[in-house]
This record gives structure tokens, sequence and C-alpha cells, in this order.
């Protein structure tokens, strides 16, 4: 099956090398540093690597105080660590500064997997999160390297699909020495699709281990000092294509109210920043660039975050935030960093990627959801005319944060003996 699957690999790279053009039309960084991806390197790095691999901006985030863990603890060790997208990349290298290496994951093709591994010569791999590659998953095991998936989780979707290939994904699982499941459901999903139980944990979400440094909030509050003007801060993060007119929408009804309101918007992905604003323009809306430095006047309605990594900080300038990605059927994003910074956190009815933090959240009465324009609307405005509830959301979204975190002590308590 295996053979099948690289087969086909093979020949979908044409496919994949139109793709990665066609994404580079909005995201020119997805035309760069294609040899990596084929694991063709012109430098010489570490070898005998601790290996994590991330694939984008969010799992990488949630990975890095695991990563200062182990740098603090084993000062000696190599790190790499592995992305797919540019977005995830750019993180990894401004958050790290150089201390781990870094190469885009390479394609799970046979040959380009075994120059990767003959390059780095991985002493471990951890996996985040939910990527199985049957020939990276193969080549570990020949090569005797203790592999690792963690923060694991496992939609029910994903398992309908997974379950249609169990030759393929059942003898990838194989070669795993030990899943560390965000919860017991998702440990009985990767149970349910082949791997055995006596390797799955349910060891909890390293994303509750957030770190929010004093600096980091003490610079958002300058931030509202210095550029919003004593306006009362709405944020949006992490939107997608179709959710910013929602938002735009409600905006204009919740400022016939509010004459103070400030809509801050951050968008997921770079490629959309011009897109955004440009869509603010056509309703009529004043907007002020974060890359420009202006300061926001009476009459600006919207800040565009234009910028990458700066998300906590604006939190921490906002006095409520929306988290995206939740309006539109994507699957919703963290609302673990909002919460963790203390502002009343909101989000919208589609949190299938989320659902556990979601129904924890909400159980916890530490955070609202909002299934329409309508429930927006009404949210802010309560939320804008009840400092007290506003401050009771915060304090409970930091409880909620405080008594779910710990995975992170527990995942190295694992992965220590293979380092």
């Amino acid at each position: 099956m295996r053979a099948f699957y690289s087969c086909l690999f093979y020949l979908l790279i044409p496919f994949i090398i139109v793709r990665l053009i066609w994404r580079s039309i909005k995201a020119p960084a997805y035309r760069h540093r294609w040899s990596e991806r084929f694991a063709l390197y012109n430098t010489k790095f570490a070898q005998n690597v601790i290996w994590f691999h991330a694939v984008s901006v969010g799992e990488a985030e949630a990975l890095f105080p695991l990563v200062r863990q182990i740098q603090q603890k084993y000062p000696d060790a190599k790190l790499l660590i592995t992305t797919t997208t540019p977005t995830g990349s750019a993180r990894v290298k401004a958050v790290m500064q150089g201390s781990v290496e870094h190469v885009y994951l390479p394609y799970d093709i046979p040959g380009v997997v075994n120059r990767f591994m003959q390059c780095f010569k991985p002493r471990i791999a951890v996996i985040m999160e939910t990527e199985i590659w049957p020939n990276i998953f193969a080549s570990c095991g020949e090569n005797e390297v203790p592999l690792y998936i963690i923060n694991a989780r496992l939609s029910e979707k994903s398992v309908s699909g997974y379950q249609k290939i169990p030759a393929l994904i059942s003898s990838a699982l194989t070669h795993v020495k030990l899943i560390a499941a965000q919860t017991q459901d998702d440990a009985d999903r990767f149970v349910a699709i082949g791997a055995k139980a006596e390797i799955v944990r349910a060891l909890g979400n390293i994303k509750f281990d957030i770190e929010t440094s004093s600096e980091i909030t003490r610079q958002g509050l300058q931030l509202k000092v210095d550029l919003f003007n004593g306006r009362f801060v709405w944020l949006i993060a992490s939107t997608h294509k179709d959710e910013e007119a929602i938002f735009l929408e409600s905006y204009k009804k919740i400022k016939q109210k509010i004459p103070e309101l400030l809509l801050v918007i951050v968008p997921r992905h770079p490629e959309r920043f011009t897109e955004v604003r440009k869509l603010c323009e056509q309703q009529q809306l004043a907007v002020v660039m974060r890359t420009s430095n202006d300061v926001c006047r009476q009459h600006t309605d919207v800040y565009l975050a234009d910028t990458m990594g700066e998300l906590k900080m604006l939190y921490a300038a906002s006095d409520t935030a929306f988290v995206g990605g939740s309006m539109v059927p994507v699957g919703g994003h963290n609302i673990l960093e909002a919460a963790a910074v203390g502002i009343p956190v909101l989000f919208g009815p589609y949190m299938a990627n989320f659902k556990e933090i979601a129904e924890g959240v909400l159980h916890a009465d530490a955070a609202i959801q909002c299934q329409n324009e309508s429930e927006i609307i009404s949210a802010i405005t309560a939320l804008h005319a009840d400092s007290a509830y506003r401050q009771s959301l915060s304090e409970k979204g930091k409880a909620f944060v405080r008594r779910n975190q710990g995975a992170i002590t527990r995942v190295l308590g694992v992965l220590s003996q293979d380092i």
C-alpha cells in the first residue's frame, strides 16, 4: 500500500509545483526555497538533532514553550524545527532567533525523505498534532528514530477519512513510540484509526501552557495609550475570507451606539492584508495600517494589523477580542492566547478544531459564543456598558487557562527518555 502511495505522490509532484506557483501569486514566499521541500540543501546542518515538526504558525506558537524548556534542560542539544508554510517558517525564525535549525518539511517521497534523514540524522522525531506521513514514519522506524506525536488531536471527520485507507495509516502508526493526545476522545480516535491502545495517552493540551510575558503586556498597554486615543478597542483576530465583511457590518451598527468604538483587524494570512484594506475602504471606513505607524484619530474606524507575530501585544492593547475562523466554516482558532492575556473573549459557531476548549470555556462562563451578527452586536454592546462584566469574563478566562496547564511538563517527562 505504501508503494502505491509513493507512486501516486511522485505523479502528483507537477500538480504540487503548480499549486505552489498559484499560491505564490498572493504569497510570494511560496515561490522560494523549493529545494528544501525536496531535501536538497546547499548548507551543512547539524546532525543528531532533536527534530520537531509544526505545520504552521498555530502549531509553532504552541511548540515554542516546550522547545525553550528543552533548551534550558539540555543546553548542548541541537534542535531542528520544520514547518510546511512560509508563515510558520517566518515565525520560527523570528522567535527562535537562530537558536534552532530550520527548513521546510520534505515531501513524503522515499528518496526525498532519505536525503533529509541522512542530512540531519535525527535522534528523536516529534510531530505536532495531526500529521501522519507514511514514508517519513517508516523512515523513522528503519533508522531506529524514536517517533512521537504530541498534542495529538483528531476530528471525527479525519477519522472517517483515515479509516478509508486503513492499511496505509495503521502501518504508519506502527512506527510511532507514543501518541500524546490532547483529550481522551482524541486518544480513542487514534486507536480507532489503527494505533495500539498501549502507545496512546491523554496528556493534555500544551496550548494551555502559553507564555505571556509582562513585557508583552506592557507594550500592549503602551500601544493603546500611544495610538488608540482613548477608544474602546474591539479586536478581531485571525480572520478569513468572507469573515471581515460580517464584522464590518456589525461594527457600523454598533458604532451608532458606541461612537468611541475602534475595530482592530488581524487577518490570519499576510497575503490578504491588501484585500482587507480595500474591503474596508469599499465600506467607506477610515483605515490606519499598523505599518504606517500613524495614530488613530477620532474618525478612524479600522486599525489593520498588517504585521506578523504581534497578536499577543495587540490583545493586551484591546478591551475585548473576537477570535476569527469561527464565523465561517474554517473550524476556529486558538482562543487561549486572548484569555491568558486577560481580556473578554468571543468566538463564533464554527469551532470544530477547538471543540473541547470551546465547550470547556463556555461551561466555565469564561467566554461568549455568538451564533450570528445580532448576537455579536448584543455581546459587544453589553461588554462596553458593563466594566464589571468585562472584568468577570477576564478573570474567569485566566482561571480557565491556569486550571488546564501542565501538559508541557507531562510531555517533556515522556520525551526525556529519548533526548
